[in-house]
């Protein structure tokens, strides 16, 4: 499979590069027509604004702080403190985390559920508006969540392609720029190949929707942690997935230079006897991405996935100890987030507490996108892992 699908990528990329792309029969969910050429369409009115967008929030020394989590897992974020899972609770904790001054230093995107991109603070200014104030481009949330897939090895595919043309105009017309779609995939459930194509395929359909209402895509194929695999399978899966996602994006006319990705790192299943190194886990990873991500694409935010704060941390700083031809940074929730909210602990009077924990746990993600970040110093609470079996986002 992993040399088929090397294949495939190879061709979708040469048809790419040459403008044109020739569309093969397939069964499945992607479906193709033989015989027929189609010209490469771009993303009308809004190529040179999304390329733009892509661009500010791959700058030096940035990342994503990612708090879409849908109101289920917010729930369970502030149980953890002992608060009840109200609006007025979530309003109160993303007010936190959007109104923490000199948060744009560190960070050039934020990733917000449908409830916050339409909330504003209790003084009524628009969560929107603070981030712009930072220079903070708002992103979205659009998937609407995974659903057991019929006739895989009991695995998921992703849904909300119904209507997300409509809800994405409005997304943008509330001031989003950018959206995120997350699918995952299962080592220990094969992956089969019916899940990696299906994860693909809506990638794909989703990133190019996405691109012709004016937001960028970041393409997220969540390849999860779960299980005692080693790191060379997760390798293997990780270049059998991303050729997929690859050969789907061009067969959708998706502008690469226009997209983000969000990609695990390539590491042991968590439950792996032998743990890796920082510098291990980088040299599998940029190995992988230097295998099936075109340079044209402008950023690798990679996500955190249930990793400890300060190891999330120490990965990145390793993947950028030498130049890469993407800007590689940081989509962090939990490795972000874990901090605060101990911090914070639901009361007033610890707001500023909390967003202290913030801007260093931004401030070191910062460093180690530009490869100088240190361990030193870092409190054991941090060290701890966040890794959740069967983790529902």
């Amino acid at each position: 499979m992993a040399c088929s699908s090397f294949v495939k990528l190879n061709a979708a990329a040469s048809s790419w590069i040459g403008g044109h792309q020739s569309v093969n029969s397939r069964s499945g969910s992607a479906p193709r027509f033989s015989n027929r050429r189609v010209s490469v369409v771009r993303a009308g009115s809004y190529t040179d604004e999304l390329v733009k967008t892509a661009k500010s929030i791959a700058s030096p020394g940035h990342g994503i702080l990612a708090i879409d989590e849908s109101n289920a897992t917010c729930g369970k974020r502030l149980a953890s403190i002992g608060l009840d899972n109200t609006e007025t609770n979530r309003q109160a904790y993303r007010q936190l985390l959007l109104t923490t001054p000199g948060l744009g230093d560190y960070i050039s995107g934020a990733i917000l559920f449908e409830e916050t991109l339409y909330q504003s603070t209790t003084d009524g200014k628009k969560f929107v508006d603070c981030l712009r104030d930072e220079n903070i481009v708002p992103g979205i949330k659009v998937d609407k969540g995974l659903v057991p897939l019929p006739g895989s090895n009991n695995e998921s595919w992703c849904q909300g392609l119904d209507g997300l043309a409509s809800r994405s105009a409005e997304y943008y017309k509330q001031g989003a720029r950018f959206a995120k779609w997350r699918t995952v995939v299962s080592i220990p459930c094969g992956p089969s190949a019916l899940a990696v194509k299906e994860a693909a395929w809506g990638l794909a359909r989703y990133a190019a929707i996405s691109q012709d209402n004016g937001l960028v895509p970041i393409v997220e194929p969540e390849i999860l942690l779960d299980g005692d695999h080693p790191i060379e399978r997760t390798l293997e899966v990780a270049e059998k997935v991303w050729a997929e996602v690859f050969y789907y994006l061009a067969e959708n006319n998706v502008v690469f230079e226009g997209i983000l990705l969000k990609p695990s790192m390539v590491t042991p299943g968590a439950e792996h006897k032998q743990k890796a190194s920082p510098e291990t886990i980088a040299n599998h990873t940029l190995t992988m991405l230097r295998r099936r991500v075109p340079p044209a694409v402008p950023g690798i935010m990679f996500l955190s996935g249930g990793q400890s704060e300060v190891e999330a941390t120490l990965n990145l700083n390793a993947m950028n100890q030498s130049p890469n031809p993407w800007h590689v940074s940081f989509s962090y929730a939990r490795a972000l987030q874990n901090s605060v909210l101990k911090a914070w602990q639901g009361r007033p009077e610890n707001v500023e507490a909390a967003q202290k924990a913030l801007l260093v746990r931004a401030k070191a993600n910062s460093l180690a996108q530009l490869g100088k970040y240190s361990a030193e110093g870092e409190n054991e609470e941090a060290k701890k892992g966040m890794f959740v079996k069967g983790y529902t986002y």
